[in-house]
């Protein structure tokens, strides 16, 4: 009677300990599963974060890949993360377009706003002060914020 019982008990070890091991196992990696954002959906995120021109949006190796057109008008190759909605660009690309750049410029104050250029992920602009002095101006990517003003 004693060895069943301890028989008993062995299984019900061995059992928790299967299970508790199953608890404990590596969740496999994340994929695009029910949740996971839809071509449509993928097309309305890209638009949002200015992009156009965008092409050959296909699922491969677990995200979203295309080629696209950023805001700043460089044509870049772009992830789509599709749980997250993350976006990654081969480059650093900006939020913002040349004219929105030029409009920043002018609701600061600034005119004869030209060579406006968006290069080592910072836009650069030169323009005239009220005061009539020559500068070039740098830009924060996605914001517009002035940055950096030196006189031209």
């Amino acid at each position: 009677m004693r060895t069943i019982h301890l028989r008993h008990r062995l299984l019900t070890l061995a059992s928790l300990a299967a299970l508790s091991g199953a608890a404990f196992a590596q969740a496999p990696a994340p994929t695009a599963g029910k949740d996971a954002m839809k071509e449509p959906q993928v097309r309305a995120l890209l638009t949002e974060k200015g992009y156009t021109n965008i092409d050959d949006l296909d699922f491969e190796d677990g995200q979203w890949e295309t080629d696209a057109t950023s805001a700043n008008g460089d044509r870049v190759d772009v992830r789509i993360n599709p749980a997250s909605g993350d976006v990654v660009a081969e480059k650093l690309v900006s939020n913002l377009s040349e004219n929105d750049v030029k409009a920043k410029l002018a609701a600061a104050g600034y005119s004869k706003i030209h060579d406006v250029d968006f290069d080592d992920g910072v836009w650069k602009a030169e323009a005239e002060r009220a005061d009539g002095n020559d500068v070039e101006i740098h830009l924060a990517a996605n914001t517009g914020e002035i940055i950096h003003v030196e006189n031209d």
